[in-house]
């Protein structure tokens, strides 16, 4: 999620930098904006991601490199099956509220919005002149989550999410 779009930009600059141009799209996610239970990791390496996209573009923007990051919601695609996650440990403290949250996770992708919709959003960037720092791609709630991430007391935010996952 971190290190490995990092290993590909490293491959692919010097070549961009010396042709004078490029394109690089970092699919983050909508979890890189806040901090999400059970998700800890993923969320900050998406938010790790997209802060790297920031400063890299500035760095190679006079090679005619351009950067760009693109944060999609739920999608209804089999990433459930090939997640990583810890195991759900029978008897654990976490053993309900986890494996609550891990379906809930799962029942989120399944309903998730159509995978085209991620398709075209990054059809649209390729094609765009002046591509944005970030695109968020997804259904209006998760979008808005991040908004609302930005206006609201903190510890009112952690409540919000905390009575979405039932915590």
């Amino acid at each position: 999620n971190f290190f490995g779009p990092i290993e590909v930009m490293k491959a692919v600059l010097p070549q961009m930098r010396s042709q004078k141009s490029g394109l690089i799209i970092n699919v983050t996610s909508i979890a890189g904006y806040m901090g999400l239970p059970y998700r800890s990791v993923y969320s900050a390496s998406k938010g790790a991601l997209e802060l790297i996209t920031e400063a890299l573009r500035m760095e190679v923007k006079n090679f005619g490199i351009k950067i760009t990051n693109i944060a999609p919601g739920d999608f209804a695609t089999n990433i459930a099956s090939g997640r990583f996650h810890a195991p759900l440990i029978k008897g654990s403290a976490y053993e309900k509220p986890y494996g609550d949250t891990l379906k809930m996770m799962d029942e989120h992708v399944n309903s998730g919005s159509n995978p085209d919709m991620m398709a075209i959003a990054v059809a649209k960037i390729i094609e765009t002149p002046n591509p944005k720092i970030h695109y968020k791609v997804g259904v209006f709630m998760q979008k808005f989550s991040i908004v609302l991430k930005r206006v609201l007391p903190d510890k009112v935010y952690e409540k919000m999410l905390m009575n979405h996952y039932k915590l």
